[in-house]
C-alpha cells in the first residue's frame, strides 16, 4: 500500500542527516575538488588568451611586444600576421576542445558504468594534466609554435577531460539520495566556479613571468589531485559496508527519496497503476544502454535545454577575461581577476535555487522564472559603464541567474534522471545520462564559441549579447 507523499516526504528528508556519515563528507570534498582542479586548466587558457595572442604575433603589429626579447626569436615565433587571425584560431581551439568534449562525455559515460569511476577519473586527471603542459609550457620552452600541434593536443585534453563530470556526478548519486538532492548538488555544483576562480587566481599570480608558468602550475597541481583520488575516493557506499541508496530495510522511504522531482507527485500517488520495482540485491545490476538512457522522461528535452543554456554559460567561462581587456581596455591580470565575480553569482545561484527545489518539490519552475531574469540581466550587462564596481555588481547577478540553472540541470537534474524508476536496479546509468545530458550541452557550447568569435568580428559585442539573450 503505497503512502501518502507528505508521509514519505518527512522520513526522506530525515535520512539526509542520519545517514550522513564522515565518508559522504569525504566523497563530497573529494569529487567537489577533483573537478575544480579539472575546471582550473580549462579557465587557465581563457585567462591568457590575451598574451598567447601577443605571443603568436608579429612585434611589428603587437604594441604588447616585450622589449627586451631578441627580435629575431620574438618574430620567429609568431602563427599569425595580425592579432585578429590570432583570436580567430584562439575561437576554434575553444569549439575543437568542445566538440571533442561532447563527444567523449558520450563515450566516458557508457565507459564510467561499465569500469571502476575511479580508475576513470584519475586517469583522466593525470593525463590530461600532462596535455596541458605539453601544450602550454613545453611547447613554449621549446619554442616550437605549430597550429596543426596545438589543435591535436586539445583535441586528446577534450577527450581526456570528459572522463570527469560524468563519473563524478556518477559518485555523488550513488552517495546521496533525493532527500535535500537539490541544495546538496546545488552546493556541490559549484566546483566549477570554484575551479574557474582558482585557475584564474593562479593565471594571474603567474602571468608576470610568462603564460607557460600558468600552464605549469594548474598542470602540477591537477596531477597531484588525480593521484590523490586514485588513492582516496570511495565510488559507492557498499565499498565500506553502508548500504546503498534503495537498499535500505525502509524500502518505501528510500524508494521515495531516489525518484526525480520532475512530474506531479500528487499525480503520482494517485496513479493506480504505479507500483514499486523489487531488485535483486545479489545480482549486480547491469548498466543501461545508451539508446535506453536518451529514451527515458526528460532526458532529450533537459539536454536540449542545457545545449542553449551551456552556450552562455561556456562563452563567459571562455571570453570574458578577453572581453573585459578588449573592449574597456583593462590589464589581462585586472581583467581575470574581476571574471570571478561571475563564478561567484553561480555559486550563490546554484545553492540557494536548488535548496528553493527542494522546499517546493518541483525544479523546472525554478529553472524557468530564473532564466526569465538571466534574459534582464544581460540586456544590462550589455550597457555595463566603463566601471569595474559597477560591472562586478551586474557580472554577480548574471552569474546567479544563468550560473544557477546551469549547475542544476548538469548535476541535481541529471541525477534525478538517472535514478527514476525506470531504470530501478540499474544505478549504472547515472553516469550514462549524465553523459548525454552535458555532451548536448557540449555541442551547442562548440557551436557557440564559434558564433560568438564570428559575430563579435563582424557585428561587435553588442550582437553577442542579443544572441545570449535569443538563447
Amino acid at each position: 500500500m503505497a503512502l501518502p507523499g507528505s508521509l514519505r516526504r518527512q522520513p526522506a528528508n530525515r535520512g539526509l542527516v542520519s545517514h550522513c556519515t564522515h565518508h559522504h563528507i569525504v566523497v563530497f570534498l573529494l569529487t567537489f575538488f577533483s573537478y575544480s582542479l579539472l575546471h582550473a586548466s580549462r579557465k587557465t587558457f581563457s585567462n591568457v588568451k590575451v598574451s598567447i595572442s601577443s605571443q603568436w604575433t608579429p612585434s611589428c603589429l603587437n604594441s604588447t611586444a616585450p622589449e627586451l626579447r631578441p627580435y629575431e626569436l620574438w618574430n620567429s615565433s609568431h602563427l599569425f600576421p595580425n592579432a585578429e587571425e590570432a583570436t580567430l584560431f584562439l575561437g576554434t581551439l575553444d569549439t575543437i576542445f568542445l566538440f571533442s568534449y561532447a563527444v567523449g562525455l558520450f563515450v566516458s559515460g557508457i565507459v564510467g558504468d561499465r569500469l571502476n569511476l575511479r580508475w576513470v577519473l584519475s586517469f583522466g586527471m593525470c593525463s590530461s594534466a600532462l596535455v596541458v603542459f605539453f601544450f602550454g609550457t613545453l611547447t613554449e620552452w621549446l619554442h616550437f609554435y605549430n597550429k596543426w600541434f596545438y589543435c591535436c593536443l586539445w583535441v586528446v585534453n577534450g577527450l581526456l577531460q570528459s572522463t570527469g563530470w560524468p563519473c563524478v556526478v556518477a559518485v555523488m548519486g550513488n552517495w546521496f539520495g533525493k532527500a535535500g538532492r537539490g541544495f546538496v548538488f546545488g552546493l556541490w555544483s559549484a566546483c566549477a566556479s570554484v575551479g574557474n576562480i582558482l585557475g584564474a587566481f593562479l593565471a594571474s599570480c603567474v602571468l608576470k613571468y610568462g603564460y607557460e608558468y600558468a600552464f605549469l602550475v594548474t598542470a602540477s597541481v591537477q596531477f597531484a589531485g588525480g593521484v590523490v583520488v586514485f588513492f582516496g575516493l570511495l565510488t559507492s557506499p557498499k565499498e565500506v559496508g553502508l548500504p546503498e541508496l534503495g537498499a535500505d530495510e525502509d524500502g518505501v522511504v528510500e524508494e521515495d527519496a531516489n525518484r526525480p522531482l520532475m512530474g506531479d507527485d500528487d499525480a503520482d500517488d494517485d496513479d493506480q497503476n504505479y507500483s514499486i520495482q523489487t531488485t535483486d540485491t545479489d545480482n549486480q545490476p547491469k548498466a543501461i544502454g545508451f539508446f535506453q538512457a536518451c529514451c527515458l522522461p526528460g532526458v532529450v528535452l533537459y539536454s536540449l535545454a542545457y545545449a542553449c543554456l551551456k552556450l552562455v554559460n561556456y562563452s563567459f567561462f571562455f571570453w570574458l577575461p578577453f572581453y573585459l581587456s578588449n573592449n574597456f581596455g583593462w590589464k589581462e591580470a585586472e581583467a581575470d581577476q574581476l571574471s570571478i565575480w561571475y563564478d561567484v553569482g553561480g555559486i550563490i545561484g546554484g545553492t540557494i535555487q536548488g535548496l528553493i527545489s527542494d522546499v517546493l518539490q518541483k525544479r523546472a519552475p525554478v529553472l524557468a522564472i530564473s532564466l526569465l531574469f538571466a534574459i534582464g540581466s544581460l540586456f544590462g550587462y550589455s550597457r555595463s559603464p566603463n566601471s569595474k564596481p559597477i560591472n562586478a555588481v551586474i557580472m554577480t547577478i548574471t552569474g546567479f541567474f544563468i550560473g544557477g540553472p546551469s549547475n542544476m540541470i548538469s548535476s541535481a537534474i541529471s541525477a534525478d534522471l538517472g535514478r527514476q524508476d525506470l531504470v530501478k536496479g540499474s544505478s549504472e546509468a547515472l553516469a550514462t545520462v549524465t553523459g548525454i545530458v552535458d555532451g548536448t550541452g557540449s555541442i551547442g557550447a562548440a557551436v557557440g564559441q564559434y558564433l560568438v568569435s564570428l559575430i563579435q568580428e563582424n557585428l561587435g559585442w553588442m550582437w553577442v549579447f542579443y544572441f545570449f539573450i535569443l538563447m
